[in-house]
């Protein structure tokens, strides 16, 4: 519902006790078209005071939940004063009651969630408005069922669109055969997401059984992916990679230091060398400079070893330690 507010008249009644409660508010619309009457729940006056609604602006009542929205003050008392900071607007056209086409992004668990309580009406809209209300709910495998079902009817009438969303899973070899079973189900559903598996793992263990795979993987999952070839870091991709972060980091490194400490991360690698960045422009500020040197980056090299050095210590040393 939308127009010029003509009329705002609360309606009490009496209560048990020695006050009166509000009953109902009667709202009074106008535009170009004609008017109408508006019988509306005490709730919504709430929301007209709110939003601070007086007789001659213009406002817009969405009928599935309630809620009202101040347009502005309609222009036709746009000379009632010289000056002031009111926003005017044009009384609108057409009918009170008008139908508008509304695009909402909702995702499947905030569908769930609103089902779980279910209170009001089974639309769409009511089910977006139920989302406001929180509570915690179980959502059981029965609910999730149903609501495919909705969702699957609506796409089917073209009343919703499925816009399939991005889940991404890092050291993908640290899930057990459990997890790979669910994902290998979820995988065939036609709500499933694109699916980003990432991993620096060759030939390994699958979690929780004794039988080997590439990169942990079962080889029936592993036979529903794309496998995106990938290759390391060019010296030069390094170089450029390390001048984002200390630009980001907003450190001042000399060109000479850059390229030894890409030199670093070419022999062990590039997480290394990007760690370097931040103990190297402590050691230059303690020697009073702005600039990172070569020189910092080699001390910080000498103070912090990477995974590779660090195993071989261990290694020759190996009687020094506690097994």
């Amino acid at each position: 519902y939308e127009g010029e507010v003509t009329e705002i008249t609360p309606e009490e009644r009496a209560s048990s006790g020695y006050g009166k409660v509000l009953n109902f508010v009667v709202v009074g619309l106008k535009t170009v078209k004609g008017t109408k009457q508006l019988k509306l729940d005490p709730t919504i006056y709430d929301s007209i005071l709110k939003e601070k609604v007086q007789v001659g602006d213009v406002i817009y009542i969405e009928a599935n939940s309630g809620s009202v929205k101040r347009v502005g003050r309609c222009d036709a008392y746009a000379t009632e004063f010289d000056l002031e900071a009111e926003e005017y607007v044009p009384l609108p056209k057409g009918d009170v009651h008008k139908k508008k086409e509304i695009v909402q992004d909702i995702t499947l668990h905030d569908l769930d969630s609103a089902n779980a309580r279910p209170q009001g009406g089974q639309d769409i809209m009511s089910v977006m408005g139920q989302m406001m209300k929180q509570k915690k709910t179980e959502i059981t495998e029965k609910l999730r069922v149903e609501v495919n079902k909705v969702v699957n009817r609506y796409i089917d009438q073209g009343v919703a669109e499925l816009v399939p969303g991005v889940l991404f899973v890092d050291e993908v070899h640290m899930l057990d055969i459990e997890c790979f079973t669910y994902l290998n189900r979820a995988l065939e559903s036609s709500l499933a997401p694109i699916v980003v598996f990432a991993t620096n793992r060759g030939m390994c263990d699958i979690r929780g059984t004794d039988m080997a795979s590439p990169h942990g993987v079962p080889v029936d999952l592993l036979d529903r992916l794309v496998i995106i070839r990938t290759l390391p870091y060019t010296p030069q991709e390094i170089v450029q990679i390390l001048a984002l972060r200390a630009q980001v980091e907003q450190i001042e490194i000399e060109e000479g230091a850059l390229s030894f400490l890409s030199d670093l991360g070419n022999e062990s690698s590039l997480r290394h060398a990007v760690q370097l960045l931040t103990p190297s422009q402590v050691i230059s500020a303690t020697k009073d400079r702005t600039k990172v040197e070569k020189d910092d980056i080699e001390e910080a090299n000498l103070l912090f070893s990477d995974a590779k050095r660090s195993a071989k210590v261990l290694q020759e040393q190996s009687d020094k330690y506690i097994v």
